[in-house]
């Protein structure tokens, strides 16, 4: 439609914006959850499952800011996130029936960014806050939060699944 010369409200490009970030939060929660049932070993298994039900309820926070703000949501952009997530685990990682022992780093490395667009969103809704009225600038201001905590958590678990990956590869080697 960019090539029609057809100008979109503010109001639409915020609805196309949060959209957007819905179907991130949709393939996000899945892949938060796919995480959360592959990790071995009490300690993070369960941070990873609290995780998942964070991300989860950044998802309805969202859906609860497009209702305040009377944005529908869009559900052909959620399923096409929902097929994409599935999609991914279908990649060709030389493993057929078990998981890479690099599947760990890549999905806490996708969970991360996921997270760093979530945060990013939160701190543009944070500034319309002051202007409108509809948003709740304390309750943005805690999913700001809330998302750096759950990126400082994934960057922690990153960095073991990412020196057992190095350590694997030494081992291999012989160093």
């Amino acid at each position: 439609m960019a090539g029609t010369g057809t100008r979109r409200s503010g109001h639409d490009l915020l609805g196309i914006y949060l959209n957007d970030h819905l179907a991130g939060a949709t393939g996000g929660g899945e892949l938060a959850r796919r995480v959360a049932g592959s990790h071995q070993g009490p300690a993070a298994e369960s941070a990873l499952q609290r995780l998942a039900a964070d991300i989860a309820q950044d998802r309805a926070a969202l859906l609860d800011i497009m209702a305040a703000l009377s944005i529908p949501a869009r559900a052909y952009k959620v399923y096409v996130a929902w097929i994409g997530e599935k999609a991914a685990r279908l990649k060709l990682n030389g493993y057929l029936l078990t998981r890479s022992p690099l599947s760990s780093l890549e999905e806490l490395e996708m969970l991360r960014l996921g997270v760093e667009g979530k945060a990013a969103g939160w701190r543009t809704l944070r500034t319309l806050a002051d202007s409108d009225n509809r948003l709740d600038p304390g309750r943005l201001d805690e999913l700001i939060s809330r998302a750096q905590r759950q990126a400082d958590l994934i960057e922690e678990l990153r960095m073991r699944a990412a020196n057992q990956v190095i350590a694997m590869g030494r081992a291999t080697d012989g160093s």
